[in-house]
């Protein structure tokens, strides 16, 4: 793996409440373990060497947990948002010079089984500034919001997803560094703004994925993780 790893762990969580009054969704227990240590030790073993936490509310309290990632077989620097929230889009730009050209983006409340080396040489061989995970969820677990046909991501639009749109970003993006040229330093602005630009200009890849994710964005969403992890401890 050659890629970094951009972790976006900056957001309020307002739906984990009151679980997040008084830690942030990254330090939520999950089956016996912080969430965000259960993301980095299956990082270290996808073979990433380096991840970049994007952190905001109440950060400070993830990095006495986590500290340099060596407890975990991985270099962790952080890039806090600062006063202001930046959202995903500006947490991304600020964190630009601990990235490098290209870099992997996976949400802080999200975990995904899938290979990254193969996401990662698909990214690499597609020639485009972004690509984007998908998975034929037809609304199962969210909205379906992106419009993947023959192989190709034809459309991603979060804000206005229409019917015909089965598939659902799956929560594990890369991009170059090159795509946030246009946004200013400090500027708060949605992800799902850029990957919408991209969709439509044909300049975002699309990698379809046949295993569902989990997440620990609601309440729900945290039983379900609770219970996969459950199952996975050995006997």
């Amino acid at each position: 793996m050659t890629l970094s790893v951009a972790i976006l762990a900056g957001g309020l969580a307002t739906r984990l409440r009151p679980i997040t009054e008084t830690i942030p969704k990254a330090l939520v227990d999950v089956s016996g373990v912080p969430f965000i240590c259960r993301q980095l030790d299956y990082l270290r073993e996808q073979g990433v060497k380096r991840v970049v936490l994007c952190t905001g509310y109440l950060g400070e309290m993830i990095e006495n947990v986590v500290g340099d990632g060596s407890a975990f077989g991985v270099d962790v620097v952080y890039s806090p948002d600062g006063p202001t929230l930046l959202g995903t889009g500006g947490a991304v730009k600020q964190a630009l010079p601990l990235l490098g050209e290209g870099f992997f983006l996976l949400y802080g409340d999200s975990y995904l089984p899938i290979d990254f080396s193969r996401v990662e040489d698909a990214f690499l061989e597609s020639g485009k500034a972004g690509l984007m995970t998908v998975l034929n969820n037809g609304d199962k677990w969210d909205k379906s919001n992106v419009l993947f046909r023959d192989g190709r991501l034809v459309e991603y639009n979060k804000k206005s997803p229409r019917p015909e749109m089965r598939y659902i970003d799956y929560g594990l993006g890369v991009l170059k560094a090159s795509t946030f040229a246009n946004y200013k330093a400090g500027e708060i602005f949605d992800l799902a703004d850029l990957y919408h630009k991209l969709s439509v200009e044909d300049d975002l890849a699309g990698y379809e994925v046949h295993e569902r994710f989990y997440e620990i964005g609601s309440h729900s969403g945290l039983k379900e993780a609770e219970a996969y992890f459950h199952e996975r401890k050995p006997s």
